[in-house]
């Protein structure tokens, strides 16, 4: 599957689990439509922190066919560097439309690689 597919893998999960978060993927055009939680554009950073580590723990395990309780901590790792890394804009990009823009998403795969978490492919 190319990196254009992600979202949609994405967005199948989010709409899942009820979830308005997401992981690092391709462009974002298929979520023109997709309308965020409204509730994102208060939340606190701890909040999205939250909903991004759920969103990977789901993923993950359905990528990887794993326990999601066994995902909680590299999952976390992913939520924590990930956040940690975004500037305003990306975060303020991010309240907008439930997921990460061009930017952000970049710095998504490398705290997806750096917490050694399988990229959706």
């Amino acid at each position: 599957m190319t990196m254009r597919r992600l979202p949609l893998l994405i967005a199948t999960g989010l709409i899942a689990i009820g979830a308005t978060a997401a992981l690092a993927g391709g462009s974002s055009a298929p979520f023109q439509q997709y309308e965020p939680d409204p509730a994102l554009k208060t939340a606190t950073k701890a909040n999205l922190e939250g909903r991004v580590r759920h969103a990977c723990t789901v993923v993950q395990a359905r990528l990887t066919s794993a326990p999601e309780t066994s995902l909680e901590r590299p999952c976390g790792c992913y939520a924590k560097q990930t956040l940690r890394s975004l500037d305003e804009s990306e975060i303020e990009a991010y309240r907008a439309t439930g997921y990460f823009n061009d930017s952000a998403r970049a710095k998504a795969l490398a705290a997806l690689d750096s917490c050694k978490l399988q990229r959706p492919i």
